[in-house]
């Protein structure tokens, strides 16, 4: 299986379990992750969720040979991007988290991460844009202008400048971000479940409004560059190891 779960009390831990593709995204995780979320959310007993990856790896993001699979029917793309969830989630990041992995992240409410963590959207490095969401999501998360830094660049944010920005709640060792985001998730259960429920959702609405038109203006600007010879030229390279040569067409 791609992904396990796991209970702690009344927190569900979801990790995604496929190392040997640096937990790159396919069907197989999508379903996993559609199927572990509707668990979290359906089951009374669960509070709160906590998504992670492996030690070296949160998420690579999309797996570039297959794509990520079919949206789901509840959490859309990768079975959570899309989604409508009431229990809190929380990211504990370990390694890398790129592009679609990102997108996982701010999926989340709060982030607990490794010191050597580092969080990149490098899409434009293959002749793509994040469209997970990221585009618009990561501004909300981070100063416009570093925001703006790592979308135009495709380089990383350690994460310890994450922390210092705010995106990141609590750094800790290496190894560690999982018992930490199990002790921030403890923390949280203390509290009285329906109120914790509001009171994020309350956050939401103020920080994150109708995101109709932004899909829209993202789904129809990124048909376009999946038609571009860019995006040819991107992918050729990344799967022949070799630096792409842009044409801006």
């Amino acid at each position: 299986m791609s992904v396990v779960t796991s209970r702690h009390g009344r927190v569900l831990i979801i990790r995604i379990d496929r190392e040997h593709k640096r937990n790159a995204l396919n069907a197989e995780v999508t379903a996993g992750i559609d199927q572990a979320m509707n668990e979290l959310e359906d089951d009374p007993d669960l509070w709160v969720g906590i998504l992670t990856g492996g030690p070296r790896m949160f998420s690579a993001g999309a797996d570039l040979a297959t794509g990520p699979g079919e949206p789901t029917e509840r959490g859309g793309l990768v079975g959570i991007i899309h989604r409508r969830r009431v229990k809190p989630m929380i990211a504990a990041v370990e390694g890398l988290a790129l592009g679609g992995g990102v997108e996982l992240v701010l999926c989340c409410d709060m982030v607990v991460a490794a010191r050597t963590a580092q969080f990149g959207l490098p899409e434009v490095k293959r002749g793509l844009m994040p469209d997970f969401g990221g585009a618009f999501r990561v501004t909300r998360v981070l100063p416009r202008n570093i925001a703006n830094e790592m979308l135009a660049t495709g380089d990383n944010l350690t994460a310890e400048r994450a922390e210092r920005l705010g995106f990141v709640n609590h750094l800790t060792e290496p190894g560690a971000a999982l018992d930490g985001a199990l002790a921030l998730a403890e923390r949280i259960v203390a509290n009285a479940p329906l109120a914790v429920r509001a009171a994020l959702g309350t956050a939401h609405r103020e920080v994150a409004p109708d995101e109709t038109a932004s899909w829209e203006y993202s789904d129809a600007t990124h048909a376009e560059l999946l038609k571009t010879a860019d995006l040819t030229e991107g992918l050729a390279a990344f799967f022949e190891r070799r630096p792409p040569t842009w044409k801006g067409e």
